[in-house]
């Protein structure tokens, strides 16, 4: 990825736009962005991180409003990038959101964060989304990184790795687990814990079940389970234990518990026999002598009954009495009931036609007969119906009063109307004859236009390809010579490699012996006598330098074959550029471009103006079209509103006459309407009330002659006496029912005395009931203890042979579960670092994490050795370290050694200047393990932030070495640094500067 132009706009410190072309820095390949604190030297880094993934780096990204506090209010944050990633070129237009003031009115309200992904096509720029998720997927997948991936590869932050080099284990995992995808090994780790867990429990589980099974049989039985052991639980940093196999002795002993329960229920249901049949018997006597003496007691008892019905005859007859009374006046009580509702009504019926016949006193002569109120009433529906066929003169005269109102408004609007329209008719024909004259001229003027704009393409085309000619000569030359470094250090390097295979082998004799120890055997003969040990006199090469010189080699050799391929595609790339652009120079072609570019800018300026007047042209023409029908119409209705004026004012004047006539005395029709409709109402009202006066006194009179005739024909000779002998229904009822047990009781004791078998057993003696009871209870007690202790048998061996079958199950379930649970118990102590098998004692996303570290600690010791003129190497321990408080999690220690010393230090005891340049070569290996880890994908552009005060001027140049060696294959390394000693060092600066009213960035070349 290489970065080409920079835009920002009301962004961080940045309160205009600021344009940065990287282009012109990355020509130098090594530059500088200096300024002073607080101008904004990081911010410019994270408007490259945030037009790539919207977001800022580190912690920074936890504020929200990125919009500059020094731009103006209606200025809309931007930062625009054109990146090349993948040898294609795009252009990222993205804004976050922003709280902007409203349009009308008076607050604010929120612009929601945009992109714009444009990648640069052979016709120009071509957008491909404006969707947030759409262009972070597209990022994501071609940088092969995410946002942190690359804020760590591209941009190194110094005091982060500063940190991790002084971190304890958990704080340096957590940034490893951040850049390199473990998550699969983590969760790997936890799908075998949570899988033990799960097959611990179901092995235990059916373990139990089992057991517990065997437990209901050994209650069942009455005997001891044989063992007693469960799968403990394994203690904390320990593997849990296998289960025991005791179980697998549960089934022989149930069937042998099941064999001897069988015996006891045979020997049981023989005395059960035995005692039923002495209880039968026992039973039937019993039985006998309780019939007896309950028939008996039955004959005495209807003797005692019928006495009793004999001493109460003369309350039976006068019970009787009282209820026909009570009967013969429910035929009669309902009618005096009636007679009295009717006098009721009688009496306010004659006071309410009083009240009517006053109320229109005034309308007729006073006292008048039925007859006259209902003439009167008729009079007056008459009239009311003569007068409701006025109410549609009425209406028709309001209606017409209404439109001559409107005719009469709309006149008025219409005149002056009517007078503007012609005059607009005078001068719109000769302005339309005008603008049609000056339109044909300027179409005459842009014929020409497709012609110039096709020889603007093709030279815009040659000058593109002519530009690429250029660059990819320029970069053709340097990969060249890259080329030829690149085989001068492979075949470096091979020879090396030989030389050191070489030495090694020849010194081999020398390096057995002296390993060699008197009276030890020899590992090479056995003998125990060393006579004479071979021996060297120059430093013999370890297997460890063989190695590293054969790495150096295959390193050498790959960088060679990568730059063979770099020449081979700049070659075919210049060889296409130069067969469209030819041999012309840019100079010449740009002015063919400009030319054009002038000569169509004239044309297109034209070509608006010809639309401009195309549009007022037909305007005018539809204007002039629009008044003349405007102008016909307004006349039309003149005319008709006119006619129509003079036709209502006569209608109205006839309306007005025949409406004062029919109202009469009244002020308007509608009262006089009113007024006779309530005086018909009140007759009518007062005819109904006498009518209802006459028929309530005739049924009055008709109820009394009913109510005395029934009570005459009932034996009732006064209303008062049928009051007296009434009775309630519940009275009545309660009378029923004594008579009606009086007639149940007499015919149940007749019924008793007929029996003969109750007659015949009062002549027998009485039965001897309580030594038969006796009896009967001692036969029941045996009997039932010897059924007792049946169903105990019986149902013991049903439910020991249930539970049998049940036990044999639950013992092969148990089996595979303890199987599955030994496996996965193995494998998650392997993966959690707590079984014995695993020798490191580490967790396998540890491990994992460890890998990486160890190739971040190769990569970083290539340049630190550099930097630190081979004092200092980092050195990766899989000791747990002390701030590793995770069990099974060691192996991301790191020491550093120091040559001057032989000794292992902890990075705490480096210096400032010793702790930058081992963290910045830790930054640079690490930027590579991940490059690698993310798919290879190169990044032409880094950026170095801060740390360099802390550095002497022997080390800064060491520093300045690595840096620049940064740079091979096109690179081009920028340094975020205020250190005055670097201005001179570095040419090529962006320089950053703030003020009051915001900061501002310039490129010095």
């Amino acid at each position: 990825m290489r970065l080409h132009r920079l835009e920002i706009t009301a962004f961080g410190p940045f309160s205009g736009t600021e344009e940065i072309d990287f282009d012109a820095l990355s020509d130098a390949g090594l530059f500088l962005i200096q300024g002073q604190t607080g101008a904004g030297k990081t911010s410019v880094l994270d408007a490259v991180c945030f037009a790539l993934y919207g977001q800022v780096p580190g912690v920074r990204n936890a504020i929200k409003n990125l919009r500059s506090d020094h731009a103006a209010a209606h200025q809309a944050p931007r930062v625009v990038l054109e990146t090349t990633i993948r040898g294609r070129r795009f252009r990222v237009t993205r804004s976050p959101a922003w709280d902007r003031p409203k349009k009308r009115g008076t607050g604010t309200t929120t612009e929601h964060a945009s992109v714009i992904l444009e990648e640069l096509g052979p016709g120009g720029w071509i957008g491909l989304t404006n969707r947030l998720d759409e262009a972070g997927d597209l990022i994501n997948r071609l940088l092969g990184m995410t946002a942190a991936q690359f804020c760590q590869v591209a941009m190194l932050p110094q005091g982060e790795f500063a940190s991790f080099l002084r971190a304890g284990a958990d704080e340096r995992r957590k940034v490893l687990e951040r850049l390199f995808a473990t998550e699969v090994f983590t969760q790997v780790e936890k799908w075998l814990a949570d899988r033990r867990a799960a097959t611990r429990r179901e092995a235990a589980d059916l373990r139990s079940a089992a057991e517990s099974i065997a437990d209901r049989i050994a209650e069942a039985a009455g005997a001891h389970r044989p063992g007693q052991t469960l799968i403990p639980e394994p203690r904390q940093g320990e593997p849990a234990e296998e289960p025991l196999d005791d179980i697998e002795i549960l089934p022989a002993w149930a069937a042998e518990l099941a064999g001897h329960h069988e015996a006891v229920l045979t020997a049981n249901e023989t005395l059960l026999d035995e005692a039923s049949a002495a209880y039968d018997s026992a039973k039937t006597a019993l039985d006998q002598g309780r019939a007896l003496a309950e028939r008996q007691h039955r004959h005495a008892e209807a003797l005692r009954r019928r006495a009793a019905l004999e001493e109460r005859a003369e309350e039976r007859s006068r019970l009787t009495a009282r209820l026909d009374a009570a009967a013969r006046a429910d035929r009669v009580i309902a009618l005096i009931h009636q007679v009295r509702e009717r006098a009721e009504h009688a009496k306010l019926t004659h006071r309410e036609a009083g009240e009517a016949r006053a109320r229109v006193a005034s309308l007729v002569t006073p006292g008048a007969a039925e007859d006259v109120l209902a003439k009167a009433e008729r009079e007056r529906r008459d009239d009311l119906a003569a007068l409701e066929a006025r109410r549609g003169t009425a209406d028709r005269l309001r209606r017409i009063t209404s439109e001559l109102d409107r005719l009469v408004a709309e006149h008025d609007r219409l005149e002056p109307e009517e007078a503007r329209l012609a005059a607009t008719l005078d001068e719109l024909p000769g302005l339309l004859d005008e603008q049609r004259t000056q339109l044909d001229e300027a179409r005459v003027m842009v014929a020409g236009r497709s012609g110039v704009e096709a020889a603007l393409q093709q030279a815009a085309r040659r000058l593109d390809a002519a530009q690429r000619r250029d660059q990819v000569t320029a970069r053709l030359t340097q990969a060249e010579e890259a080329l030829r470094d690149a085989i001068d250090l492979a075949q470096q390097a091979r020879g090396r490699f030989q030389d050191l295979r070489q030495a090694r082998l020849e010194g081999m004799a020398a390096a057995l012996a002296e390993d060699l120890t008197p009276g030890e055997p020899c590992r090479v003969c056995g003998s125990t006598d060393h006579p004479a040990p071979a021996t060297s006199l120059v430093v013999i090469p370890g297997e460890e330098d063989e190695e590293r010189a054969h790495s150096a080699y295959e390193e050498a050799q790959a960088r060679r074959e990568e730059a063979s391929g770099l020449v081979e595609s700049l070659r075919a790339e210049r060889d296409a550029a130069l067969e469209l652009s030819g041999e012309a120079d840019t100079t010449s072609l740009s002015a063919d471009v400009a030319e054009a570019q002038e000569t169509l800018a004239v044309i297109d300026a034209r070509l608006t103006e010809v639309e401009r007047m195309e549009r007022l042209v037909h305007q005018a023409a539809q204007e002039l079209e629009r008044v003349r029908d405007r102008r016909d119409e307004v006349a039309r209705v003149l005319t008709a509103n006119r006619t129509r004026h003079s036709e209502l004012s006569a209608e109205q004047a006839r309306l007005r006459a025949e409406l004062d006539e029919a109202r009469g005395d009244d002020p308007t029709l509608e009262a006089r309407i009113e007024r006779l409709g309530r005086e018909a109402d009140a007759l009518a009202d007062a005819v109904r009330r006498l009518q209802a006066a006459d028929r309530a006194a005739e049924e009055l009179a008709a109820a009394r002659a009913r109510a005395k005739q029934t009570a005459a024909d009932e034996g009732f000779a006064t209303p008062d006496e049928v009051t007296a002998a009434a009775l309630e229904d519940e009275d009545q009822a309660t009378l029923r029912d004594r008579i009606r047990r009086f007639d149940n009781e007499e015919a149940a004791v007749k019924e008793i005395l007929a029996d003969r078998d109750l007659t015949a057993a009062s002549a027998q003696p009485a039965p001897d009931l309580p030594a038969l009871e006796t009896a009967l209870s001692s036969a029941e007690v045996t009997r039932t203890a010897v059924a007792s202790a049946t169903d105990r048998a019986r149902q013991r061996r049903a439910r020991l042979t249930d539970l049998r079958a049940e036990l044999i199950t639950r013992v092969k379930s148990w089996r595979p579960a303890a199987e599955r649970h030994a496996i996965t118990a193995r494998l998650a102590g392997l993966t959690s670092g707590q079984h014995t098998a695993n020798r490191l004692s580490m967790r396998l996303s540890a491990y994992v994490l460890a890998a990486r570290l160890e190739q971040v600690v190769a990569a970083a010791n290539e340049r630190l050795a550099r930097m630190s003129a081979g004092r200092y190497a980092l050195l990766h321990t899989i000791d747990k370290a002390a701030g590793d408080r995770r069990g099974g999690s060691g192996g991301l220690g790191l020491r550093v050694v120091d040559a001057w010393t032989g000794q292992e230090r902890d990075p705490v005891t480096l210096s400032g200047g010793e702790s930058f340049i081992t963290s910045l070569a830790l930054a640079l290996g690490l930027a590579d393990v991940v490059t690698a880890e993310a798919g290879g994908t190169e990044i032409n552009t880094l950026f170095v932030d801060e740390g360099f005060g802390t550095l002497d001027e022997e080390t800064l140049d060491e520093v300045m070495d690595v840096l620049d060696a940064l740079r091979d294959g096109g690179r081009a390394v920028g340094i975020v640094s205020h250190v005055a000693e670097l201005r001179t060092r570095i040419p090529a600066q962006l320089r950053v500067s703030k003020q009051r009213t915001g900061s501002t960035a310039a490129v010095t070349v």
